[in-house]
């Protein structure tokens, strides 16, 4: 408690906190009345953190449960089964479609060739989704990955999605290492911070937490 509410009793401490609430709630709608404008955002999920690509999904199942048409495009995860992916396509494909254009990460193609054209298919189906003005949005799960490598370029995408990504379209683009042209350009940039990871302690990835 407060200096302030030590000496009440309850009934002053009730009166206090909804006297305290109204003043904030009457701040807040000031605030949020100035914003009118809506858009369709370009939204950076980057960090060495877990959480980029779950943080994504939940919007996108938002999508979904709204009845918003979407699409999901994998830059690197491969065939591993992971559960966002077994409930939409075993449910969802009349509302969200979903690419998984990767192979697997670096470590474990280890082709670079193959890598990069891969990385290549996946822009290209990515680019005719987002021009797809029915997609109310479109996830790019890990391409801040394939960019880093220099897979595609980061100029060409940060131009297009400035160009001709839709008025109303929003784009999510998810991975490490976020290129500065892409944080540049965007609407929405989180960053996920590791403060304690269980890997480190000897624990493997697991169903229902990493996939």
């Amino acid at each position: 408690m407060s200096k302030r509410t030590d000496s009440m009793t309850e009934e002053e401490r009730a009166a206090y906190h909804t006297d305290k609430m109204k003043k904030k709630k009457a701040a807040r709608d000031k605030i949020m009345a100035t914003k009118t404008t809506k858009k369709g955002l370009i939204i950076v999920h980057t960090g060495k953190g877990k959480g980029k690509s779950t943080a994504a999904f939940g919007m996108i199942f938002r999508c979904i449960a709204h009845k918003m048409p979407c699409a999901v495009v994998q830059f690197i995860k491969g065939g591993m089964s992971t559960g966002e992916r077994d409930l939409i396509t075993a449910n969802h494909t009349d509302i969200c479609k979903f690419h998984t254009m990767g192979e697997g990460f670096t470590w474990e193609t280890q082709d670079k060739t193959r890598d990069m054209e891969m990385a290549a298919a996946a822009w290209e189906k990515a680019k005719e989704l987002i021009r797809d003005e029915r997609n109310a949005m479109v996830l790019l799960d890990e391409i801040n990955i394939a960019l880093r490598y220099d897979y595609i370029d980061v100029n060409e995408v940060a131009d297009f999605l400035k160009t001709e990504k839709p008025e109303m379209t929003h784009v999510v683009l998810t991975g490490r290492n976020a290129k500065e042209e892409l944080i540049e350009i965007a609407d929405l940039v989180t960053e996920m911070e590791q403060v304690k990871h269980p890997f480190r302690a000897g624990i493997k990835a697991q169903i229902g937490v990493e996939f």
